[in-house]
């Protein structure tokens, strides 16, 4: 059954046309793009990473105080004591490096760039050449941080560590990968240079087995289990608020605690730095602050020598998060776009049963991203968007096509259908094709007949060509006339027409549309006329159109069998219609309608033309004719007498007498007069 719809979902989209298909070809291929380089695309590109750091964030690991690791800092209150802000004091630096240096710190790095020269730089290099603790110092160059480095301060910075060639003390890349402005990933590995901080102080410490050598993927940030993760009443972040990779996840001192050997004794014994990585820098405000991943989320930055931290964490736990290889991001990037077709190519897209599937593609689109970070898996550069929006492409590209195809065949069945029905009809029936199933309901209706006088005895003078070419186009114009007044065309017999409003969709002002339709006919059938006399004088003459209109109830609907049916309207009132058509003869009119179906009407142009009794019926029927062109006197007067007949027929006749002398041509009016002096006991005429 699957393998059907696919097959009619798939020749829908064929049958669009070879231009659509090629359209929505090159479309499937813009989606498979979009999808896979979304991480290149501008907006595509910042949502991936808002996608990136949200996954990051919710599933980042919570983790007690880390014992691993000490910062030792310069923080606010160090500047404001030292009364020096920029560059750090180097005379505090050898105070606490001298002090620290034999608390059995596994290794120490200094996250300071020394790229300019200060009166203290003599002894801090006598310092640093005589400690015993390992030591990684701050290196960087021009080509990777000329925002932060000039040519000549990387010259005193080179000169400086060359001056310590043969100690404890190795340069150490403090490189941070700023891609798109965030810190998420370690840095690319650039053998010619110093190896980053992190790695160099394990490896200096003994455990480079631990560096995640080559590791070049997401940085595993984590957030602190024991913080507070709340604000005070001024909305402030509280004491012990949720922090990225700041303190307490880390034990931080400032650098001051150590400058004096007594108190960093007395510290020491509180906070004791054997076995530990030590870690020296910046914690201000203003310098060495890093947005990263966490950041969006948490709301505020890190500073410099917290993600070093960090970076040492994830070494000694082994987190070397598995790699995705492009190949299998773009396999994956393909299956998520063969989706999206094989779901538009599903012949019931638009129906109730395409939610659930909908469903299950969306939480695998937008899931997966989430359960690989969870699994373990390296997401950073996994197109989460991208997805997405290729999805969204190709469905679209595909479900466009076949509404394309869809358009042309709706387009063509609507045109078919708006040659007998109005077009909100057809189109009702287009979108609902259980309408068309076999059934009928009683409604109430305005029906018109319309009949072409003598053209069955002219047919037989003339050739069925032209007796073929004539009907087409006095139909035609009918069918126009009906369809432009939103009516269904019932059926044809012959050159007569019946069609009525009300059904299936009623409308407020189905009796004006009928109305003025019915009165159209009977003019459409005039321009015939005229139309065939100036296309052959010696054609035979046409007669006038006909047309009776009446309002009732009818049962409408789907008639026939399976193989053939027909929407119609059954009942009394369709006859009564279509013998005050034919009665029209008698009457000498052209148009005739019951007071039933006048009285419906907002139209001010009927004029009551008596009661009669039609043919085949027991029930006289009050007859309404309309009558635009009839003044508004005489019509009022001809009201007047018709209200008169039952109780002073006499008067009735004279003011009818009096109207038929200023309306000579009127052959109606004396019709109407002759019949009200043969009137039966209920004041109707009898027709024969």
């Amino acid at each position: 059954m699957a393998s059907g719809l696919f097959q009619r979902g798939w020749r829908n989209v064929r049958e669009a046309g070879t231009q659509r298909l090629v359209v929505t070809l090159v479309l499937l291929f813009a989606a498979l793009l979009v999808a896979g380089l979304s991480w290149k695309l501008p907006i595509l590109r910042e949502a991936e990473q808002g996608l990136y750091d949200f996954r990051s964030y919710h599933l980042a690991e919570y983790a007690d105080q880390d014992e691993r690791m000490m910062l030792v800092v310069y923080d606010e209150d160090t500047l404001i004591e030292a009364r020096k802000r920029s560059p750090l004091d180097r005379g505090l630096l050898i105070d606490a490096l001298k002090n620290i240096d034999g608390l059995g710190a596994k290794a120490i790095g200094i996250d300071i760039l020394l790229d300019q020269p200060q009166d203290e730089d003599g002894e801090l290099i006598e310092t640093l050449r005589a400690m015993t603790t390992p030591v990684a110092l701050a290196y960087v160059d021009v080509e990777g941080n000329e925002e932060d480095i000039t040519y000549r301060q990387q010259e005193y910075l080179e000169a400086f560590q060359a001056e310590l060639e043969g100690s404890n003390v190795i340069p150490a890349s403090i490189q941070l990968s700023n891609a798109y402005g965030v810190t998420r990933v370690f840095p690319e590995i650039d053998d010619s240079k110093p190896a980053l901080i992190s790695r160099a102080m394990l490896t200096a410490a003994g455990e480079g087995d631990k560096a995640l050598a080559g590791y070049e993927g997401s940085i595993n940030f984590r957030l602190c289990a024991n913080c507070d993760d709340g604000a005070n009443e001024e909305g402030e972040a509280s004491e012990g608020a949720l922090q990225l990779s700041d303190a307490p996840l880390y034990t931080k001192l400032a650098i001051g605690l150590y400058a004096d050997p007594d108190v960093a004794a007395a510290v020491n014994s509180e906070y004791p730095l054997k076995d530990r990585y030590v870690l020296i820098g910046a914690d201000l405000v203003d310098v060495d602050r890093v947005p990263t991943t966490l950041t969006s989320e948490a709301g505020r930055s890190a500073a410099g020598v917290s993600v070093h931290a960090d970076k040492i964490a994830q070494m000694l736990d082994g987190k070397r998060l598995a790699q995705i290889a492009p190949w299998q991001i773009w396999a994956l990037t393909a299956l998520m776009m063969v989706m999206a077709v094989l779901t538009g190519l599903l012949e019931f897209v638009g129906n109730w049963r395409i939610y659930p599937i909908l469903a299950v593609q969306a939480f695998v689109v937008l899931g997966l991203p989430f359960y690989m970070k969870y699994a373990g898996i390296d997401t950073y550069g996994l197109p989460a968007a991208g997805w997405i929006a290729g999805w969204v492409i190709a469905f679209a590209s595909v479900t466009s096509a076949a509404r394309a195809s869809g358009a042309v065949q709706r387009n063509f069945a609507q045109g078919a259908l708006g040659k007998y029905l109005p077009r909100e009809m057809a189109q009702e029936i287009i979108d609902k094709p259980d309408l068309l199933a076999l059934h009928g309901e009683k409604k109430e209706i305005y029906v018109m007949f319309s009949d072409l006088e003598g053209f069955t005895k002219m047919s037989h003078a003339i050739s069925p060509e032209m007796v073929a070419k004539l009907l087409n186009r006095y139909l035609e114009m009918l069918s126009n006339v009906v369809l432009e007044h939103g009516g269904v065309i019932d059926k044809f017999v012959g050159d007569a027409v019946v069609a009525f409003w009300g059904a299936p969709i009623a409308k407020p002002d189905d009796a004006d549309r009928a109305a003025r339709a019915g009165y159209a006919i009977w003019e459409a059938g005039e321009a015939f006329r005229a139309e065939v006399a100036a296309m052959d004088p010696d054609l035979p003459k046409i007669g006038k159109t006909r047309v009776g209109m009446h309002f009732g109830e009818a049962v409408v609907g789907n008639f026939g069998g399976e193989s053939r049916i027909q929407y119609t309207a059954l009942g009394d009132s369709m006859n009564t219609a279509a013998r005050l058509e034919a009665a029209n003869k008698a009457l000498e009119t052209s148009v005739m309608a019951s007071r039933e179906f006048a009285e419906r009407t907002t139209l001010n142009w009927w004029r009551p033309m008596g009661k009669v009794v039609l043919r085949g019926r027991a029930r006289p029927v009050d007859l309404m004719e309309p009558a635009p062109k009839f003044s508004e006197k005489d019509q009022a007067e001809l009201s007047e007498a018709m209200a008169l007949v039952s109780t002073r027929r006499n008067a009735a006749i004279e003011a009818v007498e009096g109207i038929i002398e200023r309306n000579l041509a009127d052959k109606g009016l004396p019709n109407l007069l002759n019949r009200m002096n043969n009137l039966n006991e209920e004041d109707a005429y009898v027709l024969g």
